[in-house]
């Protein structure tokens, strides 16, 4: 199995900037696509955006501009830098990976805890 650490939430000001980590550790032959998703209380979680293992991504409209997926597959870690930051963007996010432990494993998935992310003055 695979465990997925994110790290770097916290409380930032409206026009601000946080970047998120994801780490992921466990037994790892390879990782595929991964997603960062976010959930606000009272709504349904949501795709931020993704990344695959050749390194294309696509984010939601709400984003578009502002947040940036990035990953460094020699140190099984993923990345989301959020700039200008808007109250919207209050939630706790959550990263996913798409994984195979082994080279003749099929593919599973893994979810992070989440981390919390408040924008506010």
């Amino acid at each position: 199995q695979v465990q997925l650490v994110e790290s770097g939430g916290g409380l930032v000001q409206p026009g601000g900037s946080l970047r998120l980590s994801c780490e992921a550790s466990g037994r790892i032959f390879r990782l595929y696509e991964m997603g960062w998703y976010r959930q606000a209380p009272g709504k349904q979680r949501e795709l931020v955006g993704s990344i695959t293992s050749g390194e294309s991504t696509k984010y939601v409209d709400s984003v578009k501009g502002r947040f940036t997926i990035s990953r460094d597959n020699a140190k099984n870690m993923f990345y989301l830098q959020m700039n200008s930051l808007k109250p919207e963007d209050t939630a706790a996010y959550y990263c996913k990976v798409e994984f195979a432990a082994t080279i003749i494993s099929s593919r599973s998935v893994s979810w992070g805890q989440g981390t919390q992310v408040t924008v506010s003055s």
